[in-house]
């Protein structure tokens, strides 16, 4: 590959990641708190249930998103490793790592997020805080959250690794 088509390769890598980045970086930091807090302040009584239901939309989105994005960049990175050397296989890694998170994030502990929820017979907002349904839903809604943080720093290393590259 010569490099002309090294650099549009490697160009088109970091334009999808970024991309990708800045809206898992938007909804984490901004849509999903503006959510919770704008709601809460109508003292709706199931105002987490109506947040939470427009949040596991949208983050269904960006994990989805995120699961097919990195498939894409594995394939384009195996196209470009195959003509510069092993000095790709870190990015493979973390393209892999965000494909995992993503797509544990969506499949197995958002799916379990929805059936928790699904299976109360009130929103969440009114069942105890120490039934262990809700107790449930709070630790896999950390490990949402983890999932996703691990996503989108294996997404700014790759970044980096990427512009480090193209610098060369």
């Amino acid at each position: 590959m010569n490099s002309i088509a090294l650099r549009t390769m490697n160009d088109i890598r970091f334009f999808l990641l970024a991309f990708w980045l800045g809206a898992a970086t938007l909804f984490s930091f901004v849509v999903a708190p503006s959510l919770f807090s704008v709601l809460r302040q109508f003292q709706l009584a199931n105002a987490n249930e109506i947040a939470g239901t427009i949040v596991t939309r949208i983050l269904s989105i960006v994990n989805v998103s995120g699961f097919f994005l990195s498939l894409v960049l594995i394939g384009l990175t195996l196209i470009i490793a195959g003509n510069v050397g092993r000095s790709y296989l870190v990015q493979l890694a973390l393209f892999l790592a965000m494909a995992i998170a993503t797509s544990v994030g969506h499949w197995l502990i958002a799916a379990r997020m929805r059936a928790i929820r699904a299976a109360l017979e009130l929103p969440i907002d009114q069942i105890a805080a120490t039934d262990p349904r809700r107790i449930m839903f709070a630790n896999l809604h950390r490990y949402s959250v983890t999932a996703l943080g691990i996503a989108m720093l294996a997404a700014i290393v790759s970044i980096v690794l990427i512009r480090a590259r193209s610098t060369w």
